[in-house]
């Protein structure tokens, strides 16, 4: 008498689930980098997976696939993940821009700090505020709507209707040109508040020659820019939970249009 512990077209179900959940999980920002044991993240995705696969299951299409079909599939699953990861990279590399804009051009061109996460140098300011997005991420629970949509993404877009020939890549494209917009909102106010500084020791090195403005530019726009960034915080917190909220919306966008 054969004895199966999981039949062989469930096991090949819950093998497609795994992909799909695999490139979700891995599409949290705070995933993305190689600072998170590979084993942690392995063993994260297999529970996720376990989890949500009695969830999934009634959503997913019964398939026949011979191996290399099935292999094709799984690699589709994955890049379908890769693509939810650039849509929720794209918020982080905004604050990473707008960072570097502000250490820029309040003297802290060379105070370069290396990034465990990406695995490259960033400057300081670009690293506080992309570890204070991280935790505002968490806070507002950013990480539950990767479950979420992972969950509800079968009934959108069902294993082996992923057709990247549509408008999802125009899609991306557009939400690539929100990095710089994005950065500048975040940058805004210390650039006006620099701007202001330089145009009124602009005017007091006319009228007192003497007065050493290139020594005293440097402390003083440290100083306020440190200022207006604590003072700018909360508007800062309004601007990324605004973007974090709609990420449900454009995921569900990308799955659409990959249909």
């Amino acid at each position: 008498m054969d004895f199966q512990l999981l039949p062989i077209n469930e096991f090949q179900t819950f093998l497609i689930c795994l992909a799909r959940v695999a490139g979700f999980v891995g599409a949290i920002p705070i995933f993305l980098g190689n600072q998170t044991p590979v084993q942690v993240k392995a063993g994260l995705v297999f529970m996720i997976a376990l989890v949500l696969f009695p969830v999934m299951e009634p959503s997913m299409v019964s398939l026949a696939l011979d191996p290399i079909s099935f292999l094709l599939l799984l690699l589709a699953e994955v890049l379908l993940g890769s693509m939810v990861a650039l849509i929720a990279k794209m918020v982080f590399t905004a604050v990473e821009y707008g960072g570097t804009v502000i250490g820029y051009q309040m003297g802290f061109a060379a105070a370069n700090i290396f990034d465990p996460q990406n695995e490259r140098q960033l400057p300081l300011i670009s690293q506080f505020q992309n570890v204070f997005a991280i935790l505002i991420f968490l806070a507002v629970d950013g990480h539950h709507v990767f479950f979420q949509v992972a969950a509800e993404s079968y009934k959108i877009l069902p294993p082996g209707a992923f057709n990247i020939s549509g408008e999802a890549i125009p899609y991306l494209l557009t939400l690539s040109s929100r990095i710089f917009f994005l950065g500048i909102q975040f940058s805004a106010p210390i650039l006006a508040v620099l701007l202001l500084s330089g145009l009124i020791l602009g005017i007091l090195s006319r009228v007192f020659p003497q007065l050493n403005v290139f020594l005293l530019s440097f402390p003083l726009n440290i100083g306020l820019s440190f200022t207006v960034i604590g003072l700018t915080l909360p508007l800062v917190t309004i601007l990324l939970r605004r973007e974090f909220d709609d990420l449900a919306n454009r995921f569900a966008t990308v799955l659409q249009l990959l249909n």
